[in-house]
């Protein structure tokens, strides 16, 4: 399945298009250029890295911009026709529409979709769905094309006038091909066939296998994970099934955590559905104990009424059932997802230096969740999207919210700035986790996404003054006491490493960092260089070199990060002010 659309503007006269073409397609995102935009969803420094970025990680674009500069920023990583996403060009005064990429991938139909909220035609080219009026290279959601290298040669038979006959599930709503323009003749020489069945592939022969088949999973206890996959393809194999006839792999939500059931759904690429016992149809208290027969209600129950149990398997692990529907099986719409939960780090505060794999996450979260001022560099929400602000100071709480709404099936994210690990909220989850024996909280899946760090940021914005060995220290007396701070200090600065300094000062507490320069002045001299880096990435954004015998503390604050050199940290002047670095080869004396 793809990912929600990004529709990528360049100007303010045309952020109301992008959100005009986003309400025809569903949770689109409106990406816009940053110093030309306002009032978008998502801001972007560089056209080309962004259209690239968006491009490999398979989200459907829609440039309002000209075909040409789409193509020619794409050029270089066009390869896999078949895994290519939808790319369209839409004209800046919505007088075109233009599908460039992704025919596999059903472009033409996004293109129509588009054209019909800004009534003006597609400008489709491709002859097949000009001629038929359907696009066999890129079926409805809920069906695969098993053989799309056949399709061309297909394609082209059918134009040259050859007629083709419909095979397959008689049950299934077939109207997407009934009702085209294809020449269907029960003696055509062509033939398309849906069927949940493995078949022989040749070109004469275009074969469709629809999400018809439900696999119930029932698991008595942890068992061995490859031996389980193993299971269920070879079940497949001995019935004639085709994988891609999968809708999803059903499970109790008591087995949202099984490493067996996460494992299926993945290898088999199909989403994990949980349920709970009341929603599972006909079943009785004898069967709550019954392992096979819980998977066959599974199954049967992700089918629908009129499903049938076609094969089954076990041993004293777990139990699979394969069941077949007489329709399309949404697995979406069945019971709930397992509950996710990624703990990310926006960075210091520049979109650009998000990493692309914190900007996925926000984009397909449910729920951010965080400090205002961490959700804020997020970036703007889309509609559907849920923000749960809090005070900075309330990290568990937080934690046990973020929690509470991923034990729901919400795909959550937890926001931090910087990386979420360094004084951030990943430890806040992990300590909830463990202190907290909350049953649903067990079957969330956890992840943390790093972050660039404000430490990072710092050094490279001033030169390499991290350069050889450094340590981190937290200024904030709130969670630990002095005593432990001012010894870490004392260590830190009896090694000679590179000091950096989080949390140094606020409004409240200014007395900290005095000590701490006063301790450092025992073991460094007054003219170590200090770097005192402010809102990086941020408006106000300054990074000031500084001694460590006269600066000022008065310059500090929660948003700076100091760093204090070693005796090998180095000052060197260059056009435009100085660098700051520590050698890499450390000698005593």
């Amino acid at each position: 399945m793809l990912p929600p659309a990004a529709i990528i503007v360049l100007n303010q006269n045309s952020v109301a298009l992008g959100r005009q073409i986003a309400s025809a397609l569903p949770s689109a995102t409106v990406y816009g250029l940053l110093k030309r935009t306002t009032r978008v969803d998502r801001g972007f420094d560089n056209f080309g890295d962004t259209l690239r970025e968006l491009f490999a990680s398979g989200t459907p674009i829609v440039g309002v911009c000209a075909a040409g500069i789409l193509i020619r920023s794409l050029a270089p990583i066009i390869s896999d026709k078949r895994q290519e996403p939808p790319v369209l060009a839409v004209a800046e005064d919505g007088s075109a529409v233009v599908p460039l990429l992704g025919g596999l991938q059903g472009v033409n139909d996004m293109a129509r979709l588009i054209a019909a909220v800004l009534e003006v035609p597609p400008a489709i080219t491709t002859t097949g769905d000009i001629r038929f009026r359907t696009a066999l290279l890129a079926p409805p959601k809920g069906y695969y094309l098993a053989n799309p290298e056949a399709a061309k040669g297909f394609i082209s038979d059918l134009l040259a006038g050859a007629k083709v006959k419909l095979k397959g599930n008689a049950l299934l709503n077939l109207n997407w091909l009934v009702n085209s323009k294809l020449p269907f003749d029960a003696n055509g020489d062509l033939e398309i066939r849906v069927t949940e069945y493995k078949t022989d592939y040749t070109p004469d022969c275009l074969v469709y296998h629809p999400a018809t088949l439900a696999i119930g999973a029932s698991v008595n206890r942890v068992n061995d994970i490859e031996h389980a996959v193993v299971l269920v393809k070879e079940l497949l194999v001995n019935a004639g099934l085709s994988e891609k006839s999968v809708a999803g792999v059903f499970a109790l939500n008591k087995d949202a955590a099984q490493p067996a059931i996460n494992q299926i759904a993945s290898v088999l690429d199909v989403p994990l559905r949980l349920l709970e016992l009341e929603s599972i149809q006909g079943v009785q208290r004898k069967d709550i104990e019954s392992q096979a027969k819980m998977a066959e209600l599974l199954a049967l129950t992700a089918t629908g009424s009129s499903g049938k149990l076609l094969t089954q398997v076990s041993n004293d692990s777990i139990e699979i059932s394969i069941a077949l529907s007489s329709s399309i099986i949404d697995a979406d719409t069945i019971g709930k997802s397992r509950g996710k939960l990624f703990i990310v780090g926006t960075g210091p505060g520049a979109s650009g230096w998000m990493s692309p794999e914190v900007k996925r996450i926000l984009n397909e979260a449910t729920d951010l969740v965080g400090y205002s001022f961490y959700l804020d560099l997020a970036g703007a929400l889309r509609p559907e999207q849920r923000r749960h602000d809090s005070d900075n100071r309330e990290e568990l709480a937080r934690a046990k919210m973020a929690l509470d709404l991923a034990a729901e099936g919400r795909n959550v994210a937890v926001v931090s700035s910087g990386d979420p690990g360094i004084y951030a909220m990943a430890a806040a989850i992990f300590e909830v986790l463990e202190s907290n024996a909350v049953p649903e909280w067990q079957h969330v899946q956890v992840q943390v996404a790093p972050g660039i760090s404000a430490l990072q940021a710092a050094a490279a914005k001033i030169g390499a003054p991290i350069g050889h060995d450094f340590c981190v220290i937290s200024l904030s007396d709130i969670l630990k006491p002095w005593s432990i701070i001012e010894s870490r200090i004392i260590a830190a600065a009896s090694s000679d490493m590179v000091i950096a300094f989080y949390n140094p000062a606020s409004k409240q507490r200014t007395w900290q960092l005095t000590s701490a320069r006063d301790i450092l002045l025992k073991y460094r001299l007054p003219e170590t260089p200090v770097v005192l880096a402010r809102n990086l990435g941020r408006v106000g954004e300054s990074v000031l070199v500084r001694s460590l015998g006269d600066f000022s503390v008065s310059e500090v604050d929660m948003r700076t990060l100091v760093l204090v050199g070693s005796s090998k940290t180095r000052v060197v002047k260059h056009s435009e002010g100085v660098w700051v670095y520590t050698p890499r080869q450390y000698s005593e004396g």
